[in-house]
């Protein structure tokens, strides 16, 4: 089950405290449907729950029956399809929600939404009919697909009264109205009752909070792991070009017992390395005697080029 289908499952099993907020849900269901109008109206999905609270509910609230059946001729028998069959119906239904079937412009009724709590209702019902949401593990992103323009910029005016900043954007002869932040979509799904998909968004937002975290402190810890092995390669470089060529009984005593520790002791840090020595010196003074060997080493290299 995708992650939309599970938030419309969660909105499906939601009742609704009163007539006004069913009547609420009820329009935002048919409003944002497949058409709303003396002509036609319906409702095309595939979540089954969606369909039949879109049926019970324009039956509760307008006394209208709704016939719902597969898609015909629809490429994908999945699909539902449910309408409000006669011309007498359409105009009853309508008229419920203060439309006229000879509108040509959709716009919202806000008198619909009058009561408190309506607006969530109504956001629920339009997500349950025209809305999808990606998977949270891979991205932040809702949507509500309305056909028309007047519409959409009512919805999106809505959201923002409700403090959900949503970008419109043309698709396909219709408009989009996006939100993109996580806490914006936790906001809308807790707005329209779908207060355990938000928490799981937020378990989510988490997790990947944590594991970007730990992968920064690998990565950085790996880095470091780098720089000290090849910091490592070069010091023992020197000693071993030292030992060749004056052996490293002609250093300095304290010089001789780290040359020797380094090379019997590669992958140590210099930290590690000033511990181990018989009078135990700080990382600065284990890197100070490793400059004096880098500086003996080059000393050699310059005569050997001069030769």
């Amino acid at each position: 089950m995708s992650f939309s289908v599970s938030v419309k499952e969660e909105l499906c099993s939601i009742s609704p405290d009163s007539a006004a907020l069913s009547k609420a849900e009820c329009y935002g269901l048919l409003l944002f449907g497949r058409a709303f109008q003396g002509e036609k109206i319906a409702l095309l999905t595939e979540n089954e729950r969606t369909v039949r609270r879109y049926q019970r509910l324009v039956q509760e609230v307008t006394g209208v029956p709704v016939a719902v059946e597969a898609e015909k001729g629809h490429p994908s028998s999945r699909f539902l399809h449910a309408e409000v069959e006669t011309a007498q119906d359409r105009e009853r239904v309508l008229g419920c929600f203060g439309h006229a079937s000879g509108r040509v412009s959709l716009r919202i009724n806000r008198a619909v939404l009058e009561e408190e709590g309506c607006a969530g209702a109504f956001l629920r019902g339009a997500f349950l009919s025209c809305g999808a949401l990606a998977d949270p593990e891979k991205e932040y992103h809702l949507e509500l697909y309305v056909p028309f323009y007047n519409l959409a910029c009512d919805l999106q005016l809505l959201l923002a009264e409700c403090a959900l900043s949503a970008k419109m954007i043309p698709r396909k002869g219709g408009y989009v109205l996006y939100l993109k932040e996580s806490e914006a979509i936790e906001d809308f799904l807790t707005l329209t009752g779908a207060v355990q998909s938000a928490f799981s968004i937020m378990n989510i937002k988490i997790y990947k909070d944590l594991r970007n975290h730990a992968n920064r402190r690998l990565n950085c810890d790996s880095a470091n792991i780098d720089k000290t092995v090849a910091a490592a390669a070069e010091q023992i470089a020197d000693i071993k070009l030292i030992e060749a060529r004056r052996g490293l009984s002609s250093l300095p005593q304290e010089l001789a017992q780290l040359a020797r520790l380094r090379l019997e002791n590669p992958e140590l840090s210099l930290r590690e390395l000033g511990e181990l020595l018989a009078q135990p010196i700080s990382r600065s003074g284990v890197n100070h005697r490793l400059k004096r060997l880098h500086a003996i080493a080059l000393e050699l290299r310059e005569k050997a080029d001069k030769r």
